[in-house]
């Protein structure tokens, strides 16, 4: 009910709100995972001063617990140019689109644009398909959204990015191009570093003691993996089974570490290494980019870093 009376209020004021574009001649671009926004920036380059961007979940909320404001509603209306995830978690703002004051908005859905490549969310360790689908047979199966962690899937979104922000801008179309083409080499040589060390690493399996919204850059590289929650799940608590599972992948491979997502408490890290018993073994974080502060932003975080902070953490996990 309470979305209900937000969304009918957003677009009241919306549809006397003009497009953000119409009042100084910039395009307002939205992105509302930090992925994208940072995607967007390095392709408007030295244009950035041309465009309005704006990262939605910039207080650190994650796009699972997201709730859009008045103002976010009216925003997303009005801007030339929205980059979303897709999938549930966009379902919020979906109003906002359909009932666009600016009728020539351009819509990005990412996890849309991979068709036939986008994954369902993977079982707990210990859960079987059939066994979710069971506790929830009413629900359709879940796309994992986390589709920004395949450096692959990001030199697509980035050539797709580019070129709806030609179609905004022609006169900055060679730039955007240019840029999307620059950064799509980026992406592709941490790709390659990525393969490259996995393809020496001593093991293929990773022990995730958290959510798992990793299953893209897993599938990408061929890694085997079992974690305590299904993609971001919203349960709290791993069963026996399967933090009986993680520890027994930890002994029997004698992993040298278990991975957990940023801000996690750690509680089911610790009790599936004191399970697996044996020698020291570390906690490592990995981080989803699911949230982002304006601090951050400040700070210089890009997506790059992010991924190679990554890269760190998987080595250290699979040595």
């Amino acid at each position: 009910m309470r979305r209900f009376f937000l969304l009918l209020t957003a677009l009241t004021l919306a549809l006397h709100a003009p497009a953000a574009s119409a009042a100084d001649g910039k395009l307002t671009v939205v992105a509302t995972v930090f992925p994208a926004y940072d995607w967007t920036r390095v392709i408007l380059g030295e244009r950035a001063g041309q465009v309005r961007l704006k990262l939605l979940f910039d207080n650190g909320v994650d796009l699972h617990s997201y709730q859009p404001t008045v103002n976010d509603m009216i925003l997303v209306s009005s801007c030339d140019l929205f980059v979303g995830v897709g999938g549930a978690s966009d379902n919020g703002l979906s109003g906002a689109l359909s009932g666009a004051v600016n009728q020539r908005t351009a819509v990005i859905d990412l996890l849309a644009s991979l068709g036939e490549r986008a994954r369902e969310e993977v079982p707990a360790a210990g859960e079987t398909p059939e066994h979710h689908h069971h506790d929830h047979e009413h629900e359709e199966p879940e796309l994992d959204e986390h589709v920004w962690l395949s450096l692959r899937h990001a030199q697509r979104f980035c050539r797709l990015i580019a070129e709806k922000l030609a179609a905004l801008d022609p006169e900055g179309a060679p730039l955007y191009r240019a840029n999307a083409a620059a950064y799509a080499a980026q992406l592709q040589a941490l790709d390659g570093e990525y393969a490259a060390m996995i393809a020496s690493a001593k093991r293929r399996t990773v022990v995730f003691a958290d959510r798992f919204p990793f299953i893209y850059m897993t599938e990408d590289y061929g890694l085997e993996h079992y974690a305590a929650f299904r993609g971001c799940s919203a349960e709290s608590e791993a069963s026996f089974k399967t933090l009986a599972v993680l520890a027994g992948k930890v002994k029997e491979l004698d992993l040298p570490a278990v991975l957990v997502l940023e801000n996690s408490d750690r509680k089911i890290a610790a009790t599936v290494l004191r399970t697996a018993g044996g020698r020291e073994r570390k906690i490592v974080v990995m981080n989803s980019m699911q949230s982002c502060t304006a601090r951050d932003l400040e700070r210089g975080t890009t997506y790059l870093s992010l991924m190679r902070d990554n890269l760190a953490a998987l080595r250290e996990a699979l040595n």
